[in-house]
């Protein structure tokens, strides 16, 4: 009897692809004239938002200062919001990620003002923060008790803090708002921040309306739907069979 074994085919998912596009096109200027002007205009600054400039809020997580930075955010995006994305779909991710970003800039610039008065705080910029968000929704929600890190073992709560250490030594990161984006991400695990989990009914009415009805026809690009029954429906549709026994 003949059978069929399952290999699954695997696209970006769209959210984290319209990321990594707009951190391009927000960083590409300023690398390429080799100055700040670019930058400067959309990175996390508290005297512009005094000024008004309330966008920053959201823009600097797409601000990167040199090419390793903005090499190391392209991989985090890819490796990090991808994932997260395809567990909650990709309205939910970007309604997340705007959330996210807000939360963490403005628990960054409260507890920067306490920090500067010890040390120098680096500039919150990149997508980072975010992603830190992300990960502490996703071990706060874990059902597993133990991940594999390095060879090893931990509890899957410490992870995120591991993670923050590494973080660490990535160029031009800043500690500060990377932990403020995992105090936020843990604060919305908890369910402390219920009036950012709409329903997925939502979300799957969000899917027909631009730009997420775009989204769905960019060529390449996985659109992960907002009912996690048609997320596994989707994920099913999208295996190719190869001959077995």
């Amino acid at each position: 009897a003949g059978g069929r074994a399952a290999v699954s085919v695997g696209c970006m998912p769209a959210a984290a692809a319209l990321t990594l596009v707009l951190s391009l096109g927000a960083s590409a200027p300023g690398l390429l004239q080799n100055g700040p002007g670019s930058r400067a205009a959309t990175s996390l600054r508290p005297g512009e938002l005094r000024a008004g400039e309330v966008h920053r809020l959201v823009t600097y997580i797409f601000v990167y200062e040199d090419l390793i930075s903005l090499i190391c955010g392209a991989i985090i995006i890819w490796y990090f919001a991808g994932s997260f994305e395809k567990n909650v779909g990709t309205v939910k991710h970007c309604f997340l990620t705007i959330a996210f970003a807000i939360l963490s800039a403005l628990l960054y610039l409260l507890l920067g003002t306490v920090v500067l008065r010890v040390s120098e705080v680096e500039d919150a910029k990149g997508f980072m923060p975010v992603t830190f968000a992300m990960l502490g929704v996703s071990t706060t929600r874990s059902r597993m008790k133990r991940a594999m890190v390095l060879g090893v073992r931990v509890p899957v709560m410490l992870v995120p803090w591991l993670m923050l250490c590494v973080a660490w030594f990535i160029p031009h990161s800043s500690l500060l708002s990377n932990l403020c984006g995992l105090l936020s991400g843990i604060v919305y695990g908890l369910g402390y921040c219920f009036c950012l989990d709409f329903p997925e009914s939502v979300c799957s009415k969000l899917d027909q309306f631009f730009p997420f009805s775009l989204l769905k026809r960019i060529p390449g690009l996985k659109y992960i739907p907002g009912y996690s029954s048609e997320r596994r429906a989707f994920e099913s549709s999208n295996i190719t069979s190869v001959p077995g026994t």
